[in-house]
């Protein structure tokens, strides 16, 4: 019979955590009914499972996920308030975890503290999983004896990050169905349509204008030439993704996304969401400010906005106010972030209101990944307009030609 850790809600609305053994969650959620309890959610301990077997990844696709990181920071928050040994608790959150990558570095964390090292320290070990926010909040954690608390806003931290990045990669689904079903289209007209009109105007003798004859060397290079065809759409794929990554690449990238109309409010309200989000919940763990400030730096995207928490976090160490260093950047943070950062240095109440102001940003996010789905589609019902006139004034012009010529 498995043993399982939960979270549970009494009739009064008080938070309970502990460990019951149960045939399963429903046998669990009756017992826990007779004593006057919900249950909010509870993990197995998995006794009766033996040692999984490892399954094969390629390197690239061992990237441990966002929701990865989230379910163990969440299951872990409610087995440390159960009071089960943190060496337990990586041993239970190992066997749980599918990606291997995880597991593997789970199991080495567990050694290391088994062998007397702390779990800050230890996390710091696998920066590419755990991230410096991560890791500090923890070391937070440890010091001050609130690690159930710091993980619980971990927890809420990684939900609200994974919400906002939902959100807005499920606004360009729309377009990336759009565009690729064009692309589609069009390939595949080049490639069946394109060479057997021109078969027909060959043998007719018409001279083509440049258009159609543009349009007929793409269609039958793409034909007769296929694979090079490939070849050049994965070496240009790789090359824009290898240019992304340089400094310059980057720069470049978040400079467009900056100027571009529809692109730009949610690029500045989804990174000023992120920076009150993370300054918020480092704040309210008890680490300072500076180093708080130099840790968000480590977690913005954007170039711009990297930067410039970079350089906030530098005169702020120097002794000046938050609020009026952030005004030299009112380009790309909202207004409203320094009046509230403001209000919150002056009233000693900064970690709650960037709280709310997070919440606040991220539904001027929402909102706008909303209508974003109805702003572009009539810029992509003109852009496929636009193809599809110039392929077909291309293939009926020389038709025209000829029948003019009769």
């Amino acid at each position: 019979m498995p043993k399982y850790f939960y979270t549970a809600k009494s009739l009064e609305g008080e938070t309970k955590t502990g460990a019951l053994l149960a045939k399963d969650t429903h046998e669990l959620a009756q017992n826990l009914k007779k004593k006057g309890l919900v249950l909010i959610e509870a993990i197995s301990e998995d006794i009766s499972k033996g040692p999984k077997k490892k399954s094969f990844s390629l390197p690239f696709l061992g990237k441990v996920s966002l929701v990865d990181k989230m379910m163990v920071t969440r299951n872990l928050q409610v087995m440390v308030a159960s009071g089960l040994p943190l060496a337990r608790c990586l041993t239970i959150l190992s066997n749980q975890a599918k990606n291997e990558k995880l597991k593997k570095a789970l199991l080495e964390i567990r050694e290391e503290i088994n062998k007397g090292q702390a779990f800050s320290q230890a996390l710091a070990g696998y920066p590419d999983i755990f991230s410096e926010l991560f890791y500090n909040m923890i070391k937070v954690g440890e010091e001050s004896g609130t690690l159930e608390d710091v993980l619980q806003m971990l927890s809420l931290q990684l939900e609200r990050e994974h919400q906002l990045k939902s959100k807005i990669q499920g606004a360009m689904i729309y377009p990336a169905v759009v565009i690729s079903a064009m692309i589609g289209i069009g390939i595949l007209m080049l490639i069946m349509v394109v060479p057997q009109i021109a078969s027909t105007f060959e043998d007719l003798g018409i001279e083509l204008p440049v258009a159609t004859q543009f349009v007929i060397n793409i269609g039958v290079f793409m034909a007769e030439k296929w694979y090079l065809v490939i070849l050049l759409f994965i070496v240009f794929v790789l090359g824009f993704l290898s240019f992304a990554k340089t400094k310059r690449g980057k720069k470049i990238i978040d400079t467009v996304s900056l100027k571009l109309p529809i692109i730009s409010p949610i690029v500045r309200k989804s990174n000023a969401a992120s920076t009150v989000r993370t300054l918020g919940s480092l704040i309210s763990a008890g680490v300072p400010i500076v180093r708080s400030l130099e840790i968000v730096a480590g977690t913005l995207g954007n170039i711009y906005f990297r930067n410039a928490m970079a350089e906030t976090a530098e005169r702020v160490r120097k002794g000046a106010e938050l609020s009026n260093v952030l005004k030299d950047y009112d380009d790309i943070y909202p207004s409203s972030v320094i009046e509230m950062i403001k209000v919150g240095e002056e009233t000693g109440e900064t970690s709650k209101i960037l709280s709310k102001l997070a919440d606040y940003f991220e539904e001027e996010v929402t909102a706008a990944t909303q209508n974003l789905a109805s702003i572009i589609e009539p810029l992509l019902m003109l852009v496929v307009g636009v193809v599809i006139g110039f392929f077909a004034i291309s293939m009926i012009q020389p038709m025209y030609s000829m029948l003019e010529g009769l």
